[in-house]
């Protein structure tokens, strides 16, 4: 059950629902309705989920889920059942005040709810404003997705913003990707395997790569892809997380404050990069997709190469990789003493999924 802390020494309290903006969306396709029908299967999940968007009502929002489950795989028709129970609809724009007011109305005696900003993130400030007029921020905590903000200005008037209704404790900044098996098993990897520490470092490893390919295109979300691009929709998100976690050292605890103070260490250690060391590029008939300006720079592919000046990696090289519409969809990390490379592109995939190390 989802907790948090208020301010000062007061107990955990419990979120007594769940609100997700966007609820028609792709991410709410791809991952909410699959983790909400694991939360009611593993944990007996209760919690009102009440989705909120732009057109529809709630038996749309219904099959919309029924569609995401079995697309995903998940045909327990218990599950489907008691998510369809739990599902509320609420029908309005993100910067309609009135929406906000059926919000506050439709959590009636909801008193901590959990709001999911699953929306544009140039929409996360105006989204986190109107709660707070309406006074559904009394109490409730608030998710907001990956990328935060565009720059680093925007990124602390995003954070000015959201403290202006929401104090610390309640603010999560998520990244979805880091809830993947394959990339949560890489702590394991590095932490739970004793014979690995003695060589994972510099000295035995010349380079680490970490590529991430899709076979999709941009399916549909021209508008949005177009005003954000690879670097912002996964390099500086995704991939810099998990080259964190290859790189980090052994955190203090087990708590995400330990975690995410030394992936910091890391990111800090990062150079500047150089534009030699930066490649960007689109896949063919991109500026062709709806919402794509026809003479769009934005790109499709990056690859780039870190440094990270650690005592355990200074000297050795990091190669990260990303690109839409390439031919196999296979997340990778390896490392190597013989400096390989991985690629991506139209026809040719980046090789199966491994963790190796060599020395």
């Amino acid at each position: 059950m989802a907790r948090f802390r208020t301010a000062g020494p007061s107990r955990p309290v419990a979120s007594d629902a769940f609100v997700f903006f966007g609820a028609t969306g792709d991410l709410a396709f791809k991952q909410i309705f699959p983790a909400l029908a694991g939360l009611i299967r593993d944990d007996n999940w209760t919690l009102p989920i009440i989705g909120l968007a732009r057109h529809g009502d709630l038996a749309a929002l219904r099959e919309r889920a029924s569609q995401s489950l079995a697309a995903h795989g998940l045909r327990d028709p218990v599950v489907l059942r008691r998510l369809h129970g739990q599902l509320r609809f609420v029908r309005g724009s993100d910067d309609d005040v009135d929406t906000f007011r059926r919000l506050r109305a439709e959590l009636g005696t909801a008193r901590h709810p959990l709001h999911y900003l699953a929306i544009p993130p140039a929409d996360f400030g105006g989204v986190v404003t109107l709660l707070g007029e309406s006074r559904c921020a009394e109490g409730a905590r608030v998710i907001v997705e990956k990328p935060f903000g565009r720059n680093l200005a925007d990124a602390r008037r995003l954070n000015a913003t959201l403290h202006t209704v929401f104090d610390e404790p309640r603010i999560f900044r998520i990244d979805h990707y880091l809830g993947k098996e394959p990339v949560q098993n890489l702590l394991y990897f590095r932490f739970a395997n004793r014979f690995l520490e003695p060589i994972w470092n510099a000295n035995h490893v010349a380079s680490v790569q970490v590529t991430m390919a899709e076979t999709l295109d941009v399916a549909g979300r021209g508008a949005f892809y177009d005003g954000v691009g690879a670097i912002r929709d996964v390099v500086q998100n995704h991939i810099l997380q998990t080259v964190s976690i290859l790189a980090m050292e052994p955190p203090s605890g087990h708590t995400a404050e330990a975690l995410r103070n030394e992936k910091f260490k890391v990111l800090d250690s990062v150079r500047p990069l150089r534009p030699e060391e930066v490649v960007r590029g689109q896949y063919g008939g991109y500026r062709r997709e709806l919402g794509v300006a026809r003479d769009s720079n934005v790109e499709t592919y990056v690859a780039l190469r870190l440094r990270v000046d650690t005592w355990r990696w200074v000297g050795c090289r990091s190669s990260s990789a990303r690109g839409s519409a390439c031919r196999s969809r296979r997340p990778k990390s390896s490392s190597s003493s013989s400096g390989r490379r991985s690629t991506c592109s139209p026809n040719a995939g980046p090789p199966p999924p491994t963790i190796s190390a060599s020395g």
